[in-house]
């Protein structure tokens, strides 16, 4: 400051010149402030501020650690600048659970640009960031909030190296921290001591450790060797050699920190014992050299000879390891340090013939990394046709894991180089198992394992018989892979014979003939072994297939059978995506908090429709650019959210999307179906009479506690008061959806769920005869339990008689009757006369014909003659007097015959 200079630092000493350093985290660095709060706005829950006083950064040494509940922890810093400059540090952000922000306010408490402030989670251990800074006063914020409202414990974030540049020009020196060093004047940092070395404050060099000693890198002291012990070392096999044999190797496990030539202490074993080698995997065949190779496509292997696919087949290529000699060309192994989470360069698995195993690390809180990366994936056709059921490929692997203490193994996926996800954790002891995870998605590959025996922040090596066993891993479809036996295909005639096609989606193959079939209607094709009639599986009841048979769907239909009648549904106003939300819950700490549903019931040829999205490390994503962030789609599907306004950002905060329903198994009212209940008693019972109608569904995710995948039912209700959509209701006793973690139900109440009208549904009303008009109505059935259909009938209009009309025609009709009546009778009555008269004469003439009397002259009426008749008859005559005239002389002509006789 004398003479207005600046000169360089001595040595064992660094400045920044016109910056400030902080890479000592002992405990808080002068200057910074660690608040915590907790996000939500409404302080209802009185000790949610309580709960989150201890959650704060925490400074660890070599760094300091974010919380990982969550409360939100911030990490500020306030600094004067006298001239632009920069902010630097570097970060470990390896969970997206979390949400990670780093912002810069200035003299007026303004932030700087928004879509810097969100972090990106590192892909392996730690990156560099760098944001620039204004002239002036600038506040420096590091923010976390960390989602799991779940059983599962976020990793925290880690910040170290925070330098500033720009302050002012600084007049002193600062000392090089413990175990680093500064060799020369003027360094701007200082260096990190080598493994087996230590320094103190401001030392210019590295002192070597006693030779019964031993440091890590950049220690500040020595720590005393302890006797070597069976811990630390471990086997492995080498490469087999020409003979066929490969040899057992023991090696000590690095960095070597034991010593051998102490007390008690163990040897390593001898090395060179000769076994013979294990075969080689399958689609692998054994050179001469006792090397194993790749099978070329078209041929197949078991691990010894390749053989060459026959007429009709094709290889089904992939990776299948079972036989650990070597680790694949393809795989490899790294170890992650527990402590620092940096990489070392030391081997975390080991090959031992039929299995491979974690190897011994540094530190029992280190993590065993293995990697396997597809490039990529050759489905069969009729897999890449199907939209829907998206499963590209699969991996299975069969593991097992001895553990004393907490130990835990995960098994990640990463897309296209994005960061590994964790798709299944399995803690504490584990006995042989298989696990099977498919693939959706056809991009580059990395499948990782990583094993930690203990998360306890402890250096040495105490639990190094806890170990991770894979015995085999299976990849199917692999670009570029191997067989190990063939398929058949669907032959195809050409100039140089027959070979491989495919068939078109939905058909099978028939073994016999390699021609493609159809399959039937309302059947599904098991696009991975299409394969014979049997490969074609009926759908359940109330589904059909959709045009390539791929899936089983409903189309908004249902009928159900009655002794009385068939009753039609149709659900077309319940085919759009519904979302639903539960009741409110907080954690622990007071976090607000809601599980979300989102379904999609029928229609749509079987297309899913409801999706979930992971937003918590894409918030800074634009809109329109979400095909970025983790996205899940189903039938139905339930996402975590935090409302905007307990967040206090733009939108609301949704994470760890699952799939609760992948694939229809039926529809039909019974409450089981193919070992999915919905049980009567989680929702208070209809009392319409009609009974409900229930949707099942099933997740393909198996997860440890739901070794079946989840299951969905949606019961449908009619419910004429509602209108369509309806109402969708959670169980009263279950208000996350669910009792068991495992088994979802829903209940629906629509209008839209009710049948469809038909003429059973109405009454006919036909009114009395008024002014000559009748008039028919028709009325719904009250209460009107029916929707669509058929309409209600218009009324109709007659025209009618009244009872005076009908009465008059009556009376005449009667009068006509009774006059008709009076002329037959007369007109019977004088036809029955005739007849007598007639029958009189000829029973008189029989008489004389049987007394032989002669014939005598009469004045008689001769045959033919009515004049006798009509006299009677048309005399004016009473009809009694009539009838005395007709006797008296029908009786005179026998008279006067027998008088002349006589």
């Amino acid at each position: 400051m004398k003479d207005q200079s600046c000169k360089p630092c001595a040595e064992g000493r660094y400045s920044l010149g016109t910056g400030i350093r902080f890479d000592e985290w002992d405990e808080l660095p002068h200057g910074f402030a660690s608040l915590s709060a907790n996000l939500e706005v409404d302080d209802s829950i009185s000790e949610s501020t309580e709960n989150c006083t201890s959650s704060k950064w925490v400074p660890r040494g070599d760094y300091i650690a974010s919380n990982t509940d969550e409360c939100t922890a911030t990490l500020m810093y306030a600094v004067n600048l006298k001239q632009s400059g920069t902010v630097n540090f570097e970060y470990y952000y390896p969970d997206s659970s979390i949400i990670f922000e780093f912002f810069v306010q200035n003299d007026q408490c303004q932030p700087s640009a928004d879509d810097s402030r969100w972090m990106k989670t590192t892909e392996k251990g730690w990156e560099f960031h760098s944001v620039e800074l204004n002239r002036g006063n600038n506040v420096l914020y590091w923010r976390t909030t960390a989602f799991s409202v779940w059983s599962k414990v976020s990793k925290p974030v880690l910040v170290r190296n925070i330098a500033i540049t720009g302050v002012a020009y600084t007049s002193e020196c600062f000392p090089c921290k413990p175990g680093t060093y500064a060799a020369k004047q003027g360094s701007p940092f200082c260096k990190l001591c080598p493994a087996n070395y230590y320094s103190n404050k401001g030392e210019t060099s590295c002192h070597p450790c006693d030779a019964d000693k031993y440091s890590e890198k950049g220690s500040s002291t020595c720590k005393v060797r302890p006797a070597c012990t069976d811990k630390d070392y471990f086997y492995t096999h080498t490469a087999c050699d020409a003979q066929g044999e490969t040899q057992l190797m023991y090696k000590w496990a690095m960095p070597k920190i034991c010593g051998e030539d102490l007390e008690g202490a163990v040897k390593l074993p001898a090395s060179g014992v000769k076994t013979r080698c294990p075969p080689c995997n399958p689609g692998f065949f054994k050179t001469d050299n006792s090397t194993c190779e790749p099978c070329p496509y078209g041929s197949y292997s078991n691990g010894s000879d390749c053989t060459h696919c026959p007429a009709g087949t094709e290889p089904a290529v992939g990776f299948e390891y079972k036989w650990w000699n070597t680790l694949p060309s393809n795989m490899e192994t790294t170890v992650l340090s527990g402590i620092n989470f940096e990489y070392k360069g030391l081997t975390g698995w080991e090959v031992a013939g039929d299995h491979i195993y974690t190897a011994v690390g540094a530190s029992d809180n280190d993590f065993m990394i293995l990697t396997l990366v597809v490039p990529g994936f050759r489905p069969p056709q009729s897999v890449v046709a199907d939209t829907e059921n998206k499963e590209v490929a699969r991996i299975t692997f069969v593991f097992e894991t001895i553990c004393s203490v907490n130990c835990e193994l995960y098994f990640m996926v990463g897309m296209n180089s994005r960061t590994n996800t964790p798709v299944e954790t399995w803690k504490g002891t584990k006995g042989k198992q298989s696990y099977t995870y498919t693939i959706e998605e056809n991009a580059t590959v990395s499948f990782t394992w990583a094993f930690q025996r203990t998360t306890l922040h402890e250096t040495g090596r105490k639990y190094t018989n806890d170990v991770a066993k894979i015995y085999s891993i299976n990849v199917t479809n692999v670009m570029g892979g191997v067989a190990s036996y063939c398929r058949p295909c669907a032959l195809e005639a050409s100039d140089l014979g027959s070979s491989c096609t495919s068939c078109p989606a939905g058909h099978y193959i028939n073994r016999d003939s390699g021609t493609c079939h159809l399959c039937p209607s309302n059947t599904i094709l098991k696009a991975h072994q299409p394969y014979g009639a049997q490969a074609c599986v009926p759908c359940g009841p109330g589904t059909k297939n959709n045009k390539i048979h791929s899936l089983c769907y409903n189309d908004c239909t249902f009928s159900r059978n009655t002794p009385s009648r068939i009753f039609n549904y149709n659900f077309s106003a319940l085919a759009g995506t519904v979302s639903l939300a539960g009741v409110p819950s907080f954690t622990s700490k007071g976090l607000k908090y809601f599980h979300h549903f989102t379904l999609s019931l029928c229609g749509n040829q079987g297309k899913k429709m409801a999706v979930c999205t992971d937003n918590v490390t894409d918030l800074r994503i634009p809109d329109g650019e979400a095909g970025f962030s983790k996205s899940v789609t189903a039938y139905v599907c339930q996402v975590v959210i935090i409302p905007s306004e307990v967040m206090g950002y733009k939108a609301g905060v949704s994470s760890q999307p699952v799939s609760l329903a992948d694939r229809l198994v039926g529809v039909s009212t019974d409450m089981t179906l193919n070992g999915i209940v919905s049980p009567v008693e989680l929702f208070h019972p209809e009392t319409s009479g009609i009974p409900d109608i229930v949707f099942f569904f099933r997740s393909n995710d198996v997860t440890q506690s739901c070794s079946s995948g989840r299951s969905t039912t949606i019961r449908l209700r009619c419910n004429p008061m509602k209108a369509a959509p309806g109402t969708l209701r959670l169980p009263s006793m279950c208000s996350d959806g669910t009792c068991d973690g495992c088994n979802f139900h829903f209940l629906w109440e629509s209008v839209a769920a009710c049948p469809l009208c038909s003429a059973s549904d109405y009454h006919t009303f036909v009114s009395s005869c008024v002014a000559g008009i009748q008039r028919t109505t028709h009325m719904w059935r009250e209460p009107k339990l029916c929707s669509g259909g058929i309409s209600l009938p218009e009324q109709r209009v007659t025209i009618c008689k009244t009872i005076d009309f009908w009465l008059k025609v009556g009376i005449s009709a009667g009068t006509c009757t009774a006059i008709l009546l009076t002329v037959l009778t007369c007109y019977f009555w004088k036809k029955n006369q005739k007849l007598e008269y007639k029958y009189s004469k000829l029973v008189m003439n029989a008489t004389l014909k049987d007394c032989d009397l002669p014939a005598a002259d009469s004045c008689a009426i001769m045959e033919g003659e009515d004049v006798e008749d009509d006299f009677i008859f048309t005399s004016k005559k009473s009809l009694f007097g009539k009838i005395k005239s007709f006797t008296s002389k029908q009786a005179a002509p026998v008279t006067i015959s027998l008088s002349e006789d006589s």
